[in-house]
């Protein structure tokens, strides 16, 4: 018996320098799991990837499927890679850049819902995106994921 390949993801994470500090955008998980979730249910935009794909290129590519929004362009910062919770490893890339959340134009997955119902309904990958500070969106993001936010502001944004 093969073991199953780890699962990788990556993602691009926006931020822009405001009068108060830094800010970053965050997506809130789509689908009625994290509906009334707060803490631990904001994530960087990301997505999977397979070995015929490098990450960077899987960052940008899951940006647009997540946010209906080109990824932007502009000098990017290696975050590294954390492995959340559930064993999947995640690299990341921060990227200056200012986008209106209302803009976003998330993408969907389908699940069976209610469980063992038979129906599948869709829902959105992201349902909402918001701009943090660095404090709040350690308060939201997904625990491993604030190494992400830490190695940002070693970079002094």
């Amino acid at each position: 018996m093969t073991a199953a390949a780890p699962r990788r993801s990556a993602g691009l994470l926006l931020f822009r320098r405001t009068g108060d500090g830094p800010q970053v955008l965050l997506g809130h998980m789509g689908g009625p799991y994290f509906a009334r979730k707060d803490a631990g249910a904001w994530t960087v935009p990301k997505g999977e990837y397979g070995p015929g794909e490098t990450a960077w290129d899987a960052a940008r590519r899951e940006f647009e499927e997540e946010l209906g929004l080109a990824p932007p362009d502009g000098e990017a910062i290696a975050l590294g890679e954390v492995r959340q919770a559930g064993g999947k490893t995640v690299t990341a890339w921060a990227v200056e850049a200012d986008l209106d959340p209302a803009s976003v134009v998330p993408g969907t997955f389908a699940m069976e819902w209610p469980p063992r119902s038979g129906r599948v309904q869709e829902f959105p990958e992201l349902d909402r995106v918001a701009w943090f500070g660095l404090e709040r969106a350690r308060e939201v993001i997904v625990t491993a994921q604030t190494a992400f936010l830490d190695r940002l502001a070693e970079h002094s944004v």
